[in-house]
């Protein structure tokens, strides 16, 4: 578990910045919650935001999986996080991939100014590939967790986000009816199944055009 280094920096003024990451429904947003919640204990000012396309639980709140639940500020571009972060001492940002690539601007100045940043974010998006500005993020954090899920198929350790239902849009807001946790082995056999299946329908696809076209 987490331990946050030396909290009396804050009092100097020295930030830094720290990336939970992982697949779908790893905890990424719970440990957010959890450590955002210890900051408040610990008499800190928090502020947490989250883009506003993400309304998939509560349109202002950032909610988990498990229904756990902080307010938040709703913003549609990352530079909004740094004028609204005001005086406060630690900022919570989730959902990271969906926004913008000045966020790691965002971040890296909110730290250069005695900020504690909290990220939480997927790594890799549907195809297992980098998701949005994770990666400099996680470059730039000067602590990082990675956090994993259960694969639904066999039941080992999952870092990958399976989806279920057909869209090739990177970006596709979904729970348990578009998503689920995959290990290695099983996404990337759902990959090359899902690539059977494409080459079949569209083999299907060019029979029906050329019979169309012989019957005319």
């Amino acid at each position: 578990m987490f331990v946050e280094p030396h909290l009396n920096q804050l009092e100097n003024k020295v930030g830094w910045i720290e990336v939970v990451c992982g697949s779908m429904f790893s905890g990424k947003t719970e440990e957010l919650i959890r450590r955002m919640n210890r900051a408040k204990i610990a008499k800190q000012k928090v502020e947490i935001f989250k883009p506003s396309i993400d309304t998939r639980y509560d349109e202002v709140n950032v909610v988990s999986h498990n229904a756990n639940a902080i307010r938040s500020t709703p913003v549609q571009s990352s530079s909004e996080i740094y004028m609204l972060a005001g005086d406060c001492d630690v900022v919570g940002i989730d959902e990271a991939q969906f926004f913008d690539n000045q966020i790691v601007e965002v971040c890296t100045q909110l730290a250069n100014h005695g900020k504690r940043v909290i990220i939480a974010g997927l790594d890799m998006d549907f195809q297992g590939k980098p998701f949005g500005a994770m990666p400099e993020l996680m470059t730039i954090a000067e602590f990082v967790t990675k956090v994993q899920a259960i694969c639904m198929q066999c039941g080992r350790i999952a870092a990958y986000s399976y989806r279920l239902v057909s869209a090739e849009t990177t970006v596709l807001l979904g729970e348990k009816e578009s998503y689920e946790p995959r290990c290695r082995k099983c996404f990337n056999e759902g990959m090359k199944e899902q690539e059977k299946s494409r080459i079949k329908n569209h083999e299907l696809r060019e029979k029906s055009i050329t019979g169309k076209s012989i019957t005319n």
